[in-house]
């Protein structure tokens, strides 16, 4: 009802949903970004002088789902564009992760763990790898929605790259996990799949850690994001 069985072009057997289970996928999409919002909202009154007020008026609610609805279409946008494109799954792309992190720089750490679950969820609507249920849960669930663990230094001195640096790192353990469980078999040979599958997900995610750190490291762009989480959460 909610998926298809299908044979790819590498003989693999994949499950890709149907209709309705993207109708579905869709609904939770929402109801992962009505939660972001909630959560962004308990953030900001307690964070923010005037947050009262705004609650009351409605605009802190419009402008925080603006923000976390933007950022996961705008990821989801430089996903596609690779920098470095593994064959068997995996790539770095143009910054995709850090603004996955974003809401939780902003909103503290519940808006980000919602948003950037959010962001997995439409992964794999338009991009769906799935082998076997608890794989989906690892790659699309857990591994997307760690990199809402930047909320962590949502206030913390140089918060934004230290919280970036907790997002991918969490994301990072979760596809070790995935590739050493799931895909062990493609290890290069005389690889056991766990070191292969450490190196494997290094290659791409510590790539565009380090390109993502140069360009945090010009101070323009540094002081122009602190600049946005100001105008987000006023």
């Amino acid at each position: 009802m909610f998926y298809n069985v299908v044979v790819n072009d590498w003989e693999e057997t994949t499950y890709v949903p149907t209709p309705l289970g993207n109708a579905l996928l869709c609904v939770i999409l929402a109801v992962l970004l009505a939660g972001a919002v909630i959560f962004a909202r308990k953030y900001a009154g307690k964070h923010q002088e005037n947050a009262d007020a705004n609650v009351k008026s409605g605009k802190l609610t419009v402008k925080q789902l603006v923000f976390c609805a933007m950022s996961i279409a705008l990821g989801t946008v430089l996903s596609e564009i690779k920098i470095i494109d593994f064959p068997w799954g995996g790539s770095a792309t143009l910054l995709s992760m850090l603004i996955v992190c974003l809401p939780g720089y902003f909103f503290g750490l519940g808006a980000g763990l919602m948003t950037s679950t959010a962001y997995g969820i439409l992964q794999l609507l338009f991009n769906p790898y799935v082998l076997f249920p608890m794989q989906l849960v690892l790659d699309y669930l857990l591994a997307f929605g760690a990199l809402g663990l930047a909320g962590l230094f949502a206030n913390a001195r140089k918060g934004l790259i230290k919280g970036y640096l907790a997002g991918i790192l969490g994301r990072y353990v979760f596809v070790v996990l995935s590739g050493w469980i799931f895909f062990g078999h493609y290890a290069w040979e005389g690889w056991h799949p766990l070191p292969y599958s450490i190196v494997y997900n290094g290659i791409y995610i510590f790539a565009e850690a380090v390109i993502t750190i140069v360009v945090l490291a010009i101070p323009a762009v540094n002081k122009g994001l602190a600049e946005v989480k100001k105008m987000a959460s006023s």
